[in-house]
C-alpha cells in the first residue's frame, strides 16, 4: 500500500487528508480543531487526526504532498523583484513563509517524535494542485480544467486540460493579475475585512444594479480572444507596496489591496459594521458582473481550446455559486464538476493525487461522490458530553427519531442536527446543520436573532431531495456540495420564501438517498408532513467555525436559542 499525506500548510485554510493507493481516506480542515476560522499553519491536529482514522502512525506514510512549489516560476518572481524592488518588509514576510514550507517534513516528524527519514515530500505547483483537486477526484475520463484565486506560486489562473491520469497547462496568468484579488479588493473596501469575506459581497450583489460596470472594464480588462485579462495596478497596491499577509498559526490577515486612486474614484470606503448604502450595493452586483463576464470568457475560450463538453473547476473563485449557477446558460459545457472544498483546503487533496496519477503514473480510481471526510464520533463519546452537561434526553431510533425531528421543524422550531463524519469544504451538508422550516418567510430573521446574527442581506439555502430538483427549479442538475444557485420556478418561491434570494435564486444541496440516506429521510418526512421536499440548511454554528465535535454542538446549543438538538440518535429539547 502506497499512503500519501496531502497538506496545505502556512497558508489560509489549512488543511490535510490521506490518501491511501488511490482512495481518499479523511480530510478535514485545521480550523475545525483550532476553532478559527479560516485558520493558516501546519495542520498538526488534522494530520493526527487523519492517521488515527486509518490506524497509522507518520511512520506509516510514504510521501508528503505539499499544495506548494515556492520553486515553481521562480524566474518570473525574480526578474519582478529586480525590477520593482519590493519593501524589506514583504521580503522578509515571504521569506518566512518559504523557510516554513521548505521545513515542512521536519516539522511533522519533530512533531511526532519520528526519526524516520524516508519520508519523501513532493512539492506541488499550487494551481496544479487546484486542477488535481477538482479533476481527478471526478468522474470524467476527460475535462477541461479551469482554477481561479487570488495568487498561488505567482500564478492567479490556470487554464488546462485533463485526460486520463495526466493534466496538461494550457494557459497561466501570472501576477500581479488577478481577478481573486479584484474580488477580495472590492470585498475590503466595501467593509468586509476578514479573510475569505467574499461570500458576503456576492450575496450583496443581488440588491444592486451593476452601474459602475464600464469602470471596472477599464480596471480589469479583458482580452479580445476571451482568453485572460490585466489588471490596472494603480487601482491597487499589491504591485507598489506589496500585498504581507500573516499565514502563521492564526487566522490571515491580509493587509489593504486598494490604492489612493481606487478611492478618488470610488468615493471613501465604506466602515465596518456601517449602514450598507445603494453605492455598496451597486459596487458589489457590478463586481459580480464583471467576475461573471470574465469566468464565462475563459470557459468559452477553454472550451473553443479542449472541445471537452466537461468541465472542472477549483479555486476560490470557483466557491462563487452565482456564476456556478449560469455555466449551462453562458458557456457550451453540458457536465460540470466542483468538489466541496473547491478553496485552498481542497488543495491538500490536489496535491496527494497530483503526486498518485500525475507523478506517480497510478490509474484512477476514485470518484468524490460526498464531502464526509472529517471526524465522527461514536455513541458513548456523544452520551458521556450530554451527561457532563447535565442535559435530559432520550434515545430513539430512527423510525421514531426521524418523524419527530421532521414535526419540530414543521412546528417551526430550529433543529441542531449533528450525524457522521464532518463536512469537508465550507459547506454544511447535513451531517452539521441548523435545519429548519422554509415555508416560514420569518425563519431568516428568527435565525438571525437567535443564532447566526449575520448580516440582512446574506440567504440561506435549502436542501431539496434530489428526484424533486426538477419540480422546483429551472435547472435539474445535481448540486451535491451547495457550489451553485439556481433559479427557483417562479409558481414555488412563496412556498418557501425563507430560502429564496432577492434575485429569486437558491443555493441548493441536492440531497441523495444514496449517499446520506438518513438526512434524505428527514427531509421525506418532512414532505409527508407538508408536502414540501425542502428545508432549510445552514451551517451549525455562530460565527466560528462549523461544530465538530458534540461538545462543541452541546456548546453552541446551550449558548443560543435552539430549540432541538439531535446528536446522532440522542434527542434533547428545551
Amino acid at each position: 500500500m502506497i499512503k500519501i499525506l496531502g497538506l496545505n500548510s502556512y497558508h489560509g485554510d489549512s488543511s490535510a487528508c490521506l490518501v491511501i493507493d488511490g482512495k481518499l481516506i479523511s480530510a478535514v480542515a485545521e480550523e475545525r480543531f483550532k476553532r478559527e476560522k479560516h485558520w493558516s499553519g501546519l495542520p498538526i491536529e488534522s494530520i493526527d487526526y487523519c492517521l488515527k482514522e486509518a490506524n497509522l502512525s507518520i511512520d506509516d506514510i510514504d510521501y508528503i504532498a505539499v499544495n506548494r512549489n515556492p520553486r515553481a516560476n521562480f524566474l518570473r518572481k525574480l526578474i519582478w523583484t529586480l525590477i520593482h524592488q519590493p519593501s524589506s518588509r514583504l521580503i522578509k514576510n515571504r521569506a518566512e513563509n518559504l523557510r516554513k514550507i521548505l521545513t515542512i517534513k521536519e516539522d511533522v516528524l519533530n512533531y511526532f517524535n519520528s526519526k524516520k527519514k524516508s519520508i519523501k515530500v513532493y512539492y506541488i505547483e499550487h494551481h496544479l494542485a487546484h486542477a488535481a483537486s477538482t479533476f481527478f477526484v471526478s468522474p470524467f475520463e476527460e475535462s477541461a480544467i479551469l482554477t481561479i484565486d487570488g495568487f498561488g506560486d505567482f500564478v492567479s489562473t490556470l487554464l488546462a486540460y485533463g485526460k486520463g491520469n495526466k493534466i496538461y497547462p494550457i494557459k497561466r496568468i501570472f501576477f500581479p493579475h488577478s481577478l481573486g484579488l479584484f474580488y477580495l479588493t472590492i470585498t475590503q473596501f466595501l467593509g468586509f475585512w476578514n479573510y475569505g469575506d467574499e461570500y458576503k459581497v456576492m450575496g450583496l450583489a443581488a440588491y444592486g444594479k451593476p452601474v459602475y460596470l464600464d469602470k471596472f472594464r477599464k480596471i480589469l480588462k479583458l482580452n479580445k480572444d476571451g482568453s485572460g485579462f490585466k489588471l490596472d495596478t494603480s487601482y491597487f497596491l499589491h504591485t507598489s507596496k506589496g500585498a504581507t499577509s500573516t499565514w502563521f498559526n492564526q487566522k490571515p490577515v491580509i493587509d489593504r489591496m486598494f490604492s489612493d486612486k481606487f478611492v478618488k474614484e470610488f468615493g471613501q470606503p465604506r466602515e465596518p459594521n456601517s449602514e450598507i448604502t445603494e453605492r455598496d450595493m451597486n459596487l458589489a452586483a457590478s463586481l459580480q458582473a464583471l467576475t461573471e463576464e470574465i469566468y464565462f470568457s475563459l470557459l468559452n475560450y477553454l472550451y473553443k481550446i479542449t472541445k471537452s463538453k466537461n468541465i472542472c473547476l477549483a479555486g476560490g473563485v470557483a466557491l462563487n455559486s452565482s456564476a456556478n449557477g449560469k455555466i449551462f446558460e453562458k458557456t457550451p459545457f453540458k457536465e460540470i464538476f466542483i468538489q466541496p472544498a473547491a478553496s485552498d483546503d481542497g488543495g491538500a487533496i490536489g496535491a496527494a493525487f497530483y503526486l498518485w496519477n500525475h507523478i506517480l503514473n497510478q490509474p484512477r480510481s476514485f470518484i468524490m461522490e460526498h464531502a464526509y471526510w472529517g471526524p465522527r464520533y461514536s455513541e458513548n463519546e456523544i452520551e458521556l458530553a450530554l451527561k457532563k452537561n447535565n442535559l435530559n434526553y432520550i434515545k430513539l431510533e430512527d423510525d421514531k427519531l426521524l418523524p419527530k425531528v421532521a414535526q419540530d421543524i414543521a412546528d417551526g422550531k430550529i433543529v441542531g442536527w449533528f450525524q457522521g463524519r464532518a463536512e469537508f469544504g465550507p459547506r454544511a451538508l447535513g451531517n452539521r446543520s441548523i435545519v429548519v422550516d422554509p415555508r416560514r418567510k420569518e425563519m431568516k430573521d428568527i435565525l438571525n436573532e437567535r443564532i447566526k446574527r449575520r448580516e440582512w442581506f446574506r440567504p440561506f439555502a435549502p436542501s431539496i431531495l434530489e428526484e424533486e430538483v426538477s419540480s422546483w427549479f429551472e435547472i435539474n442538475y445535481p448540486e451535491p456540495f451547495m457550489i451553485k444557485t439556481y433559479k427557483w420556478k417562479e409558481e414555488k418561491r412563496n412556498l418557501v420564501p425563507a430560502v429564496v434570494h432577492e434575485d429569486g435564486t437558491g443555493r441548493l444541496q441536492t440531497v441523495s438517498k444514496k449517499i446520506n440516506p438518513r438526512y434524505w429521510q428527514l427531509i421525506k418526512e418532512f414532505q409527508n408532513l407538508t408536502g414540501i421536499p425542502v428545508v432549510l440548511n445552514t451551517s451549525f454554528n455562530e460565527n466560528e467555525p462549523i461544530v465538530n465535535k458534540p461538545e462543541e454542538a452541546i456548546d453552541c446549543f446551550l449558548r443560543t436559542k435552539m430549540d432541538v438538538l439531535v446528536l446522532e440518535n440522542f434527542y434533547v429539547s428545551r
